[in-house]
Order: structure tokens, then C-alpha cells, then sequence
């Protein structure tokens, strides 16, 4: 419910009283409610794991964690691999199990969106690390060890990497730091060699699904088999792109997410479509074959590299000589990275069409 504040007059000696006003009037302020942020929390971050037992994948690397922690032998770590795959999650859930209450006190937290040359690896994380911490509670030993977090660590410029590698081997006594990243091969060989590493693989289709389940059960979602099914198929292993496309989806439609719904929603070419686009390139003219997967684009909204990218997923299924594929393959691949550079979508159309010609006259020239 919005409030309405009558602001009266004040007299010119800053006096709190209003002026006497023959008019008797007041400017309405309409001050709106604050609205309820129950509804507001995306789902990415409602159920991002409170603890390692809530972690959806990747038991090996998260028992062997564990265990570490619970012996207070935790190692300097480099979490490493693909987004939504669960490293930020696992961290801060060791974090959790750490240290309790205290939690904000004991770890420093540095993303890609934070300050992180040098000066702040000389001045800021060296001031945290040098601290030496007390703990008042029962495991004192288990909590005295403070944990810097370094969050998309392959941003971090050479020299400040560099730097912290002394940092990292004065402080290790009582602090301990966790790299987290996307790209290994990002980070020198000397911070690589002070951590240890693991990798978090894409999640798979079981866990996924699996996590997806208790969502939609918590939530209270209509969703059917074919929509869960696209759902796990689009997020290609992200747990994260998951849960937003199965909000998003759910907000869009409002009734029961279906698979339609789902590639709807996203702006992904149905599988139906992939095959009928592929129908027309394998069999068609290719001015026919333009003029039509021109007017799908058109009507359904559809971007060329998706086509493309789908186009290249469906090449693998047919039979064909595997001189042809790998020609026709490597083609794909030139369109897709042009397009990735922003070049004309009607050319490259052609392109397309004009690959998929040239390998049906070679599918007829292996044939005879």
C-alpha cells in the first residue's frame, strides 16, 4: 500500500513549525511501499548449496575437500573449469563449514569485477593475510587459518600474479588461498605449481535433472518430461544456465513448461526445425534452399549461429564419407567464427547454403 505524506510550509527562520497557510493546503507526497523481496531472490542464488553434502556433482573432488578440511590440512586450491559447474559454490560452503558465525570475518573475497593488479595484492590482500587471527570458540586450531578468495583469477593481470606468489609463500602459516577460474592455462605456472588443482567438469545429464527435480518440487512447477528434457539439453552441463532458463521459462509462460515453450523462451531453433533446415540443404536448390531458411529466420526470430551450430550437431548423425564430413565441418566452423565477428547474416546465410552444395556434389561424385 503506497503512503501519502503531506509536506507542509516552514518559515524562513528554519523554524519546525508550519506557516500559518489561509489556503490551507500541503504538497502530497506519494511515497511507494517497499516491495516484498521473497518473490525477487533468483533462483540461481535461492538455491545456490548452503554445504559440500549439497553440492550436486563432482563427489570425488568434494569428499576428497572435506575430508581436508575436517583433518585441517586444507591446501592452497585452484578450482578450475567451465561456469555453473559448482567451484564458487564449493568454496564458500568450506567457508561455511569453517568457520561458522564468523564466516564474513575469516575469508577475503575478490572478484573479477574488483580492483586486482598489484596494488591491491601488495597493499590489501598482504594486510589480511599478515593478520594473525584469534578464535575464542572450541576449535580454536580449525579456525586461526583465514582464507583469501580469489574469484575469476584468470582475469588478474601477470604482474599481479607474480606478486602474489611471494604472497602466498609468507603467509601460509595462517592463511590459506583459493584460485577460482575458467581458464588454466591463464594462470602462470608458478601460482599453479603452489595449489592444488581441480578440475570441475561439466555437470552431467543425471545431476542436472536431478537438481532441476527438486527445484520444480520446491517450487511447485508444471513441468513435463520433454521440457525438463530440453532444459538439460540447452544448459550443455551449466548449472546455472539451468535454473535461469527454467525461471525464465516459468515466468514467460506462466502454465506448463513445455519443450516448445522452453526453445521459445530462449530463442533456440526447435529440433524439428533443425531437421526440416537440414531437409532443405541436403535436398534442395539452392535458391530455394535461401529463399526458405530465410523466411524461418524471419518469422520465427531465429540467429544464424544458432542454425549453424545445431546445423553442425545434425551433420554428425547422418552417414556420409569421411572426406565429405570433414570438409563440410570444417566450413561450419569458418561461418560460425565469422559470424562471430559480426559479419552479414545474409551472406553468410549463402555461405551456408553454398557449403551444403558443394557437399552433396561430392556425396554424388563418392557415390559414383
Amino acid at each position: 500500500m503506497a503512503e501519502v505524506i503531506t509536506v507542509m510550509d516552514i518559515d524562513d527562520d528554519n523554524n519546525p513549525s508550519p506557516k500559518p497557510n489561509n489556503n490551507n493546503k500541503g504538497i502530497n507526497v506519494v511515497v511507494a511501499a517497499a516491495p516484498s523481496q521473497g518473490k525477487a531472490t533468483p533462483w540461481v542464488e535461492k538455491y545456490r548449496p548452503q554445504s559440500l553434502a549439497d553440492v550436486a556433482a563432482h563427489r570425488d573432488i568434494v569428499d576428497t575437500i572435506d575430508r581436508l578440511t575436517s583433518e585441517n590440512r586444507l591446501p592452497h586450491l585452484l578450482l578450475y573449469g567451465p561456469p555453473g559447474t559448482g567451484k564458487t559454490s564449493t568454496i564458500l560452503a568450506v567457508a561455511r563449514k569453517l568457520y561458522g558465525a564468523q564466516y564474513h570475518n575469516m575469508i577475503l573475497e575478490l572478484n573479477a569485477s574488483d580492483d586486482r593488479g598489484i596494488d591491491v595484492v601488495r597493499q590489501q590482500i598482504q594486510d589480511f593475510a599478515s593478520t594473525q587471527s584469534f578464535s575464542f570458540g572450541g576449535d580454536s586450531a580449525k579456525s586461526s587459518v583465514k582464507l583469501v578468495l580469489l574469484d575469476e583469477a584468470d582475469a588478474m593481470t601477470k604482474d599481479a600474479q607474480f606478486a602474489l606468489r611471494r604472497v602466498i609463500e609468507k603467509y601460509t602459516r595462517n592463511t590459506r588461498f583459493s584460485l577460482i577460474c575458467n581458464h588454466v592455462n591463464k594462470i602462470i605456472p608458478a601460482l599453479q605449481s603452489r595449489c592444488t588443482r581441480f578440475r570441475f567438469a561439466p555437470l552431467e545429464e543425471f545431476h542436472v535433472s536431478e537438481r532441476l527435480k527438486h527445484v520444480i518440487e520446491t517450487e511447485g512447477l508444471d513441468v513435463s518430461e520433454s521440457g525438463l528434457a530440453a532444459v538439460v539439453r540447452l544448459s550443455n552441463g551449466d548449472m546455472r544456465k539451468a535454473l535461469n532458463i527454467l525461471q525464465s521459462t516459468h515466468m514467460a509462460s506462466q502454465q506448463q513448461i513445455t519443450e516448445e515453450a522452453v526453445y521459445l523462451c530462449t530463442g533456440n531453433p526447435l529440433p524439428k526445425d533443425i531437421e526440416q533446415i537440414s531437409y532443405w540443404l541436403l535436398n534442395e536448390s539452392f535458391a530455394e534452399s535461401f529463399k526458405r531458411i530465410s523466411d524461418m529466420k524471419t518469422t520465427k526470430g531465429l540467429a544464424l549461429i544458432d542454425i549453424v551450430r545445431e546445423v553442425t550437431m545434425f551433420v554428425f548423425k547422418i552417414k556420409m564419407p569421411p572426406d565429405v564430413r570433414v570438409q563440410l565441418i570444417n566450413d561450419l566452423a569458418d561461418i560460425e567464427y565469422r559470424l562471430t565477428f559480426g559479419c552479414n547474416d545474409r551472406l553468410q546465410l549463402g555461405s551456408l547454403v553454398a557449403t551444403f552444395t558443394t557437399a552433396r556434389s561430392a556425396l554424388v561424385s563418392a557415390a559414383k
